[in-house]
């Protein structure tokens, strides 16, 4: 379940399953797209929003997410690249950025983190206008675009890297990330496994992993329903 590369190939087991670059060769562009679309199809479409990503989605966005009082968010819910742009697409979010965060290992590579030796999360660090975004808003959304029962797992996805969590940075997101919490196990009527903790040093990820699923050319326009898919 773990992300792989096979050569040119990534394979990311939390959305979509599989899939592939858009660009691997001119030689294989035809049976590889034939692939993709199989793939695709064989998972409905990928992940489609739910009522409170609906909800804030529906708002109108007027000039944007402002920067002045910007507040800061940080969430892991397995595999990082879906995430981010499912956070991308709300209004009143700035700025996203994925990294690794609540591990012991001073500056981590994407290599130590997927080996599990490093302890940290693959999560996503949010900026976000609180006048037009509430900091709830972003925990129901959290809370809705993955799996919180599952203890280090998204899907095929396996590992403490893809541990749910929320890492809070003031004691008000604390209380509400926990009262959330308990709504969402309230609602579900399991165990939810989602750890909330005071978040420590986030480090960015590489380069290529920033907006990766935007960059592959999946929408992240403010107010965007479309469903999300994880590839490489």
């Amino acid at each position: 379940g773990e992300r792989r590369r096979a050569g040119s190939v990534v394979w990311c087991g939390s959305t979509l399953k599989t899939s592939v670059p858009a660009i691997v060769g001119l030689a294989f562009a035809a049976a590889l797209g034939a692939v993709v679309l199989f793939l695709t199809m064989g998972n409905a479409g990928g992940k489609v929003p739910g009522p409170a990503q609906l909800q804030v989605l529906a708002r109108v966005a007027t000039a944007g997410a402002s920067t002045a009082g910007a507040e800061k968010a940080t969430f892991a819910a397995g595999c990082f690249w879906s995430v981010e742009l499912a956070f991308q697409r709300l209004p009143g979010v700035s700025k996203t950025q994925v990294g690794y965060i609540a591990g012991t290992t001073p500056s981590p590579t994407y290599e130590q983190v997927s080996s599990g030796s490093s302890g940290h999360t693959e999560a996503v660090e949010i900026q976000f206008d609180p006048a037009s975004l509430s900091y709830r808003d972003l925990v129901q959304v959290f809370f809705e675009i993955h799996d919180p029962t599952t203890l280090n797992r998204q899907g095929n996805d396996r590992g403490t890297q893809y541990r749910s969590g929320i890492y809070t940075h003031s004691e008000e997101q604390a209380k509400v990330a926990e009262e959330e919490k308990a709504n969402t196990q309230k609602a579900l009527g399991k165990t939810v496994a989602t750890e909330i903790k005071p978040a420590t040093t986030f480090y960015a990820a590489e380069a290529y992993h920033q907006q990766y699923l935007a960059k592959g050319g999946q929408c992240s326009r403010t107010g965007t329903k479309d469903n999300i898919k994880c590839y490489g």
